[in-house]
């Protein structure tokens, strides 16, 4: 399919990375468009009139929106050459039940990240204990989520190696560590160490930046 494909995101974003991967393991060329989050186009809030947010993938004119939508329609829509989900039926289902895993957590996560002083130690002990649970019933012993490759499971806990990171450095708290989550921690390096994924990822130094100003607009501490 020749269609045009564009892609509305916002730098930051680890939602549309994900989808940036994605397009990048199928060789699918894309125009990106960064959109304002404090301004946004009237492409943006025309594609995307529910929830106003980015990622939206335009193909062919017609939007997608949500990153977990949107890595199910790049699949369907271009099974090859590089498949995102399992063949077998059962590994498919398995793989969307951890995507869906991880979009219920969500809120663990983003309460870390917004915990008070007082707060940090107990948001980290819920984290790890999701981490602990994706680890265990996950990953298990593989590479990747994916066994040897990098499917969509791995697109989708993508932020950890780059986002969660910035978030413990601001909070000054480490949680994923070798002794704690030693084959999370794993997958983590060898998931920054692929070439396409290391090549297509934000800025550390600015993203740690921008991750700093939403921590400081909390006003918690």
């Amino acid at each position: 399919m020749d269609e045009e494909v564009k892609l509305h995101g916002f730098w930051p974003s680890n939602y549309v990375y994900k989808v940036i991967w994605a397009l990048k393991l199928k060789g699918i060329k894309y125009e990106y468009i960064e959109e304002d989050l404090s301004n946004k186009s009237d492409l943006l809030l025309k594609y995307n009139p529910v929830y106003q947010k980015v990622p939206v993938l335009v193909h062919g004119g017609k939007p997608v929106p949500e990153s977990s939508v949107i890595l199910e329609y790049i699949e369907d829509t271009w099974p090859q050459p590089y498949p995102l989900f399992p063949e077998d039926a059962f590994d498919r289902a398995m793989a969307r039940f951890w995507i869906n895993f991880g979009n219920e957590k969500g809120l663990v996560f983003y309460s870390f990240f917004k915990a008070g002083q007082g707060q940090k130690e107990e948001a980290a002990k819920q984290v790890l204990e999701v981490l602990k649970t994706l680890e265990e019933h996950g990953l298990g012993s593989k590479k990747f989520f994916g066994g040897e490759s990098i499917n969509a499971v791995d697109l989708s806990f993508g932020f950890l190696p780059y986002w969660f990171e910035c978030i413990e450095e601001v909070l000054g708290i480490k949680v994923i560590e070798s002794t704690s989550l030693p084959r999370l921690h794993s997958w983590l390096e060898n998931f920054k160490e692929e070439p396409l994924i290391k090549e297509n990822c934000p800025d550390g130094e600015k993203l740690l930046g921008h991750m700093k100003k939403v921590r400081a607009s909390f006003r918690v501490d």
